[in-house]
């Protein structure tokens, strides 16, 4: 079977002319070709007038072989590559143990527990928060009634901070593995629409994310694995040989338990301050890492279709219109749109009391009335928070804690005008863009709230932004603050084998490790992670060893 890619045709073009369309671009006689799938389809908007649909195909031909010979040269002319996944070792038949432990039921815990349940290790899974459908709850009491569960809303619980995002399944990730692709095809088992096996930029959706995860889970458990809810851990029992080197050894749980654990995959998310801090202080080889800071910027939807699309603004091919902008400021700075949530809704995302964090958050259908995005600055360790490993949580909570009074200390988010923010004065009231956070806004001063420098270079980059996209730096274009979780402030270093630098059975894997950014990453990485933890049960299976 050969790929085919970079395949055009127009938008709109009869489902019948891709056939044709390939036999043309491979100069194949009648016959030649045999059958053909959809591999991967995106568009190219860039001439608003003209948009084009990008197919990869693989196709069945009757000779490969000679076509393959023929068009050597063309880089879009390849074998289909072979992704399948196989699993790198397989536990002794009726393994009990000693079973590996994995702290955290996101992306990446989740994922590191499925193979390693696959696998045959019965994997113990614990996570501070509660089971989806309870952490639910949690999450709309906050979103509804301003009351936040410390251990169960938007960050913690079962699927992580992206079960309340847009579920975008996209990453730029080197994959040559296509890990990625056993990521998409456990979550179509799940219950994930197929198509995301073949959209470029594929989503889910907060409401079927719930299902999937859930689904998963049922999963791992069918397989021998264990999940443990509202277990945080406060300690790591770690063993100092004469020689000075460090072992993992067991767990201090919250519920007072002591769970015996030599190998433990740390998949904690970007969010789990306490347990940086207990890491840090048990001696676990620490880094602080860049992130970046910012807010929430808010458009109606159509402004961003017709932006992007012209006149074809609602064709089904399409969907809803996305984005990704950046500028290189004079101040030094960058400025850039993050996680970019077509038809969607800014949300509470804390998971502390007395701060007001944001985040983007999407359905499947991404109906509702306003695009949303992260519209973020660039920062860094040795200029902006340095000293100490931990220094940027720190900066995180300082921001936090002002936009929590900006915005009037009930958990209501502070707000402001495109057109007020330019001019340095604050809002009063809203235009014609509507808030969607819950539970609420406050109009008011945002520079109150973020580092002088990231205010100037947001000023900068606004009416860059606006000469890209139509309608951008609109007066009445919302912003609301703070964004302040775009990715973990700390690396919890590993080396080679996955294992953190000085102690070993720790495995640092995900987000919350600074190895991961997004569904998707953070996803593979588990997968990563679970095969080492995996191999150092013993050798690989030869049969199934990784290419």
């Amino acid at each position: 079977m050969l790929r085919l890619s970079e395949l055009k045709l127009p938008l709109g073009h009869d489902p019948l002319a891709l056939g044709p369309a390939i036999e043309a671009r491979l100069d194949l006689a009648p016959g030649d070709l045999l059958d053909f799938a959809i591999a991967k389809r995106s568009h190219d908007a860039r001439r608003k007038a003209a948009i084009l649909m990008i197919y990869s195909v693989d196709v069945t031909l009757r000779d490969e072989a000679a076509v393959l010979a023929r068009l050597a040269g063309d880089s879009h002319v390849r074998p289909t590559p072979d992704t399948e996944y196989r699993f790198t070792a397989q536990a002794p038949e009726g393994f009990n143990g000693p079973r590996p432990v994995v702290i955290g039921a996101g992306p990446c815990g989740l994922f590191a527990g499925l193979i390693l349940a696959q696998m045959g290790f019965r994997p113990i899974i614990l996570d501070r928060g509660k089971a989806v459908r309870e952490r639910t709850k949690d999450t709309w009491a906050l979103w509804r009634r301003g009351e936040l569960d410390p251990e169960s809303n938007v960050q913690f619980g079962e699927g992580g901070a992206g079960t309340f995002s847009d579920g975008k399944l996209y990453s730029q990730i080197k994959d040559r593995r296509h890990l990625g692709r056993k990521v998409l095809e456990e979550f179509v088992k799940a219950g994930a629409p197929e198509e995301i096996l073949t959209e470029a930029h594929p989503h889910i959706g907060t409401f079927r994310l719930v299902t999937m995860v859930e689904s998963m889970r049922q999963t791992i458990e069918a397989l021998g694995g264990e999940y443990r809810w509202g277990s945080r851990v406060d300690g790591f029992d770690v063993e100092t040989a004469a020689d000075g080197s460090r072992r993992l050894k067991g767990l201090q749980l919250s519920t007072g338990d002591y769970l015996a654990a030599e190998r433990v995959v740390l998949a904690i998310g970007h969010s789990a301050r306490d347990t940086f801090q207990v890491l840090y202080d048990q001696g676990v080889h620490i880094e602080a890492k860049p992130f970046s800071i910012g807010v929430r910027i808010e458009h109606p939807q159509s402004w961003m279709d017709r932006a992007r699309f012209g006149t074809h603004a609602g064709h089904p091919d399409l969907g809803a219109a996305d984005y990704s902008l950046a500028h290189h400021c004079a101040n030094g700075r960058t400025v850039y749109s993050f996680c970019m949530c077509p038809g969607g809704t800014v949300v509470a995302a804390t998971s502390e009391p007395g701060r007001v964090v944001t985040n983007g958050m999407s359905q499947y259908s991404r109906n509702e009335r306003n695009a949303n995005s992260g519209f973020v600055v660039g920062i860094d360790p040795e200029r902006d928070y340095p000293g100490h490993p931990l220094a940027g949580v720190e900066f995180q909570r300082k921001w936090e804690s002002l936009a929590y009074t900006a915005g009037g200390s009930t958990y209501a988010a502070p707000a402001q005008k495109v057109g007020d923010f330019l001019a340095g004065r604050a809002s009063s009231d809203l235009g014609d863009v509507a808030a969607s956070y819950k539970p609420g806004v406050t109009m008011t001063d945002l520079a109150a709230c973020l580092p002088p420098f990231a205010v100037e270079a947001m000023r900068e980059a606004l009416p860059v932004f606006g000469r890209q996209i139509a309608g951008y730096d609109h007066p009445d274009v919302l912003l609301t603050g703070v964004e302040t979780r775009t990715s973990s402030p700390i690396r919890i270093t590993r080396g080679e084998d996955f294992q953190s630098l000085n102690t070993a059975g720790l495995y640092p894997a995900g987000e919350g490790a600074g190895y991961a950014g997004g569904i998707l990453s953070a996803a593979v990485d588990g997968i990563k992670v679970a095969e080492a933890v995996a191999a150092a049960y013993g050798p690989p299976n030869p049969l199934t060893a990784p290419r």
